[in-house]
């Protein structure tokens, strides 16, 4: 008894508030944010579960600090370039952490006490839409639109049976097109047929979308 309690006073020396969030965020990375518990994210560290609450208040402090940690992974828009190009880099980013941690899709926007990354990142996008001459309520539109549709590519990204372009040509050959006659079902087969012989990678839908968005985003600015 005495030698685990040794043990567990070693472990807990170790532990900082940076520790107790990165560690939540592996574990929801694995299972997902409804695996995580302030008893399992203790019993990760190697802690006793009260000596969390050294570091966060509550769960739903943990769970505002993780999604602040998220935030601070993606890239702000950058002032030295035009809007478009900031805007895209930034798209791009947060596209590729929301895939990284799907988990977070669903709180990126409904924490009602954000963080210092989560104002930061906020306040960055809607400075650089308002320096491009939109006007306030055309900047909210571009912001709802563009989050919009980063939020719901990512979502559906992780939902898709399949990563690579390779792995989709095989399904597509394997378990599709058998389910496609052509004569029952002319287009999709011809369609499905046509991607695999192009090499087609659903990957690069995203940037499709993202530059027609910001295209037809232009003449707002101009007009406003």
């Amino acid at each position: 008894m005495a030698a685990r309690r040794q043990r567990q006073v070693v472990s807990e020396t170790g532990l900082s508030r940076q520790r107790v969030v990165l560690e939540a965020i592996r574990l929801a990375d694995r299972e997902g944010v409804d695996g995580l518990s302030m008893r399992r994210l203790a019993g990760a560290l190697g802690a006793g579960a009260m000596s969390l609450y050294h570091y966060v208040a509550s769960k739903e402090e943990l769970l505002d600090a993780m999604i602040d940690a998220m935030f601070e992974e993606i890239e702000l828009p950058p002032e030295q370039i035009d809007w478009q190009a900031a805007m895209r880099r930034r798209a791009v980013s947060t596209r590729q952490v929301l895939v990284e941690h799907p988990w977070a899709n669903g709180l990126m926007g409904s924490r009602t006490t954000p963080g210092p990354a989560n104002l930061r990142h906020h306040e960055a996008v809607t400075a650089c839409l308002r320096r491009a001459g939109f006007s306030v309520l055309m900047a909210t539109h571009a912001n709802w639109l563009l989050d919009s549709y980063v939020y719901g590519h990512a979502l559906q990204e992780t939902s898709l049976p399949f990563d690579t372009a390779d792995e989709l040509a095989d399904m597509v050959e394997d378990v599709y097109l058998p389910q496609l006659p052509p004569e029952q079902f002319p287009y999709l087969n011809e369609s499905a047929a046509a991607l695999v012989a192009a090499g087609y990678d659903p990957a690069e839908e995203f940037i499709f979308g993202l530059d027609l968005i910001l295209a037809a985003l232009e003449p707002l600015r101009a007009s406003a």
